[in-house]
């Protein structure tokens, strides 16, 4: 018998697909329809706000087409969950509007092609970025203002070519080489694939997120080419929309473009946004949120979304920054000049990585929000820092979903140490750059002495030795700002003023 690759499960998914009655629609009187929208809009902002479960997401999407006018889009912990999701919607006045054309039931999943270790239980051979990338696989969440595509797949059992007569390593190598085809696309498209075996018609759900719907076209027209898919794969129905906040629902219902806010609207577009807000908490502001560190999302119950660094230091990072600037050090603005920044630690041959991060980047530059993404090499220890900076933190979170599964990444800024100063980046005039090292080499000597300190390194831009970039890990704040008020600090910022060509810029304080 031809081996089957073991599988680990995560959240269970429901894709629940409506259509909307017109003609009883128009037809009400205007109370029954203002009461539809408003229990409508009730009902979908309690899922995004996970009024129902611990964990999970949700959202909803309007579809084109004649398949359907609304996806109902939830992830949840448990199957029971989902059940009661859908019959909570059909309670609303809003229901009586809807048909539900179609549905499909997954659970995702991690399978025995993504890594051997984590099925045999070898936790320390499991390098924190292919944690991520599980734990992301297992519990995805869904993009903000995305369109959004959905189809079912199953692999071809024909006299042919039959995908289960296959050896696990012939399986693997395919699988493998489609993967190739969806990397050139981070940054692009996130996709959640789930199982649906014995659960649904078909094998797998495949859903598609992007922020330009030809990104959508693109990846599956190229993978068709791929013999994944050309000689073992077989289609369902393709599902296609565009993600809106509960808020909408009214403006969608009369005609509008959805989300508002992208055309002039004043309903709050921005799917976490508007009186609802996207919370994950519930009304006592209990935290249901990934709280996954650097730029992870926290949702507070009684705020709506908030930025990482509000979300984790609260006003300890205000207060951080205000005690350096007393000591006249630059703290920049809470994540740096307006921009957000994440830090992944590799291991892995710098020149190998590096050409792994400018394949990446050339897709990143894709999107207006990238500001750069770079490779520093270290000076006092063998790994380097892979460094992507973003307009915003939903951005740069997401790049760091891409960044994590490039090779030997073994760390990400923030969670190594109760207190960091990451991303301290320095340019430095050319003439003095031996001196700037050497009066590092000067401090670092100085901070192996002080209690509290873990490591700090100077890294250096691969492709610009004068672009500089100082990893600082502390044991707490206190031990950090012990440092920063020294004497031998004052006197090196002094001196940094005549050998650094513009000022420092502290991207984002732990």
């Amino acid at each position: 018998m031809v081996e089957a690759p073991q599988t680990d499960e995560g959240w269970f998914a429901l894709h629940d697909v409506r259509s909307i009655d017109w003609d009883a629609w128009r037809a009400a009187p205007e109370h029954e329809r203002e009461r539809a929208i408003e229990e409508g809009r009730r009902f979908l902002s309690a899922r995004e706000s996970l009024a129902d479960a611990e964990a999970g997401d949700s959202a909803v999407f309007s579809i084109l087409g004649h398949k359907g006018d609304l996806l109902f889009l939830h992830f949840r912990p448990e199957l029971d969950d989902l059940s009661a999701i859908e019959r909570r919607f059909e309670d609303t006045a809003f229901a009586a509007f809807t048909e539900q054309e179609t549905s499909y039931v997954t659970v995702t999943e991690v399978s025995g092609y993504v890594s051997d270790d984590y099925f045999e239980g070898n936790e320390e051979e499991i390098d924190e970025g292919l944690r991520r990338y599980i734990e992301g696989k297992l519990k995805p969440d869904i993009p903000d203002d995305e369109y959004v595509s959905f189809y079912p797949m199953s692999k071809r059992r024909g006299e042919e070519y039959n995908w289960y007569d296959l050896s696990f390593e012939e399986r693997a190598e395919l699988m493998a080489g489609h993967g190739e085809v969806g990397r050139e696309y981070a940054g692009r498209i996130k996709q959640v694939i789930a199982s649906s075996v014995g659960f649904d018609d078909h094998e797998w759900g495949v859903t598609l997120f992007g922020a330009d719907p030809t990104d959508l076209k693109d990846i599956v027209y190229e993978m068709r080419f791929d013999p994944a898919s050309s000689r073992y794969g077989e289609f369902g129905d393709f599902l296609v929309g565009r993600r809106f906040p509960p808020s909408d629902l009214g403006a969608y219902l009369d005609g509008a473009k959805v989300p508002t806010s992208e055309y002039g609207g004043g309903a709050g577009g921005h799917p976490h946004g508007g009186d609802e807000g996207h919370h994950h908490g519930d009304a006592d502001g209990h935290h249901h949120g990934d709280g996954d560190g650097e730029n992870g999302h926290h949702h507070d119950g009684d705020a709506g979304t908030e930025d990482a660094d509000a979300d984790r230091n609260g006003t300890d990072a205000d207060s951080i920054r205000g005690e350096l600037e007393d000591l006249d050090v630059y703290a920049g603005q809470p994540h740096g000049e307006d921009v957000y920044a994440t830090v992944l630690y590799s291991e892995a041959d710098v020149d190998d990585l590096f050409e792994e991060v400018d394949g990446l980047r050339g897709n990143f530059d894709h999107y207006d929000t990238h500001v750069k993404t770079a490779v520093y090499e270290g000076h006092a220890t063998d790994r380097a820092a892979v460094v992507s900076i973003w307009d915003t933190a939903s951005a740069a979170e997401t790049a760091a979903g891409f960044l994590s599964e490039l090779p030997g990444i073994v760390a990400r800024a923030g969670e190594e140490s109760g207190f960091g100063t990451m991303g301290m980046f320095y340019t430095v005039v050319p003439d003095h750059r031996e001196d700037f090292v050497d009066t590092f080499d000067d401090v670092a000597g100085l901070l192996d002495g002080m209690d509290g300190h873990l490591e700090t390194d100077l890294l250096a831009n691969v492709e610009d030795e004068n672009d500089m970039f100082i990893a600082s890990q502390w044991r707490a704040k206190e031990d950090a700002m012990a440092f920063f008020r020294s004497e031998e600090f004052s006197e090196t910022v002094k001196w940094g003023r005549e050998v650094l060509a513009d000022r420092p810029r502290h991207v984002f304080l732990a």
